[in-house]
């Protein structure tokens, strides 16, 4: 059986997210290859349901897989442990919690090698582009410090009331599970749709994500991307104890 592939140039529109690669094909979920890698381009992508991944030594990759991961906020499982580790850190007048504190450093923070991770699909382009994304107010970081030191973090995109979440790193046990509860506490309270983790992962699983259908997903996207967004991205352990005193 064969499979078409969009191929793109610099400019071109995205095509419709149901023309991706199906199940059974070499690379399900891939809709195109090439075109431009810029904040514009993030910005309809998304739009759209459509994300970029791919290596540093390959062309932009465009995807759209089905189904897809999706967390609603209040879904979100909190274990034993990660309560306790979320009490601790707001609990020690050392740590802080923020957003937008240095959304650069945390995307190179994610971009760092990990454990058992040969390479990193957050190159220097990938880089730009989200710093042009978050300079529009688009892309927001999530930032757990102590004494200003970056310990823990994850970045999204946000357009209206949808969060599509990108990465996470933590230096510290339950760090990035913190700052995933804080996302999920702010999207409650400002009225947060979803958050999209677009692939399907155990880990992703245990933290309460489940697969949704592409097009209950593009339904819902249409649904909440022209919604208000909120009125300002800030936050503190104040706010985290208020939003998240569910699972605290």
């Amino acid at each position: 059986m064969s499979w078409t592939l969009a191929r793109l140039r610099p400019g071109d529109p995205f095509p419709a997210p149901e023309q991706a690669l199906p199940a059974g094909a070499p690379y399900p979920g891939l809709l195109a290859v090439g075109g431009r890698l810029d904040a514009a381009a993030l910005r309809e992508a998304y739009a759209h349901g459509i994300f970029p991944w791919f290596g540093e030594d390959e062309p932009p990759l465009w995807w759209s897989p089905d189904p897809r991961m999706v967390l609603l906020p209040a879904e979100l499982r909190v274990s034993r442990s990660l309560r306790r580790a979320a009490r601790r850190f707001a609990d020690d007048p050392r740590c802080s919690l923020y957003i937008d504190g240095d959304f650069e450093q945390v995307m190179r923070a994610c971009a760092a090698p990990r454990a058992g991770a040969p390479g990193t699909w957050i190159g220097a382009d990938i880089v730009a582009a989200y710093v042009g994304l978050h300079r529009e107010g688009l892309a927001h970081s999530f930032e757990l410090r102590r004494d200003g030191e970056l310990l823990a973090g994850l970045y999204v995109v946000a357009l209206g009331a949808a969060v599509f979440g990108e990465s996470m790193f933590t230096r510290v046990t339950d760090g990035s599970k913190v700052a995933l509860m804080a996302l999920c506490g702010f999207a409650l309270a400002h009225g947060l749709r979803f958050v999209d983790c677009q692939q399907q992962t155990a880990h992703l699983s245990s933290l309460g994500a489940r697969p949704w259908p592409r097009d209950a997903f593009l339904r819902a996207l249409e649904q909440s991307r022209t919604l208000p967004g909120p009125p300002c991205w800030q936050y503190d352990w104040t706010q985290f104890r208020q939003h998240c005193a569910a699972w605290l």
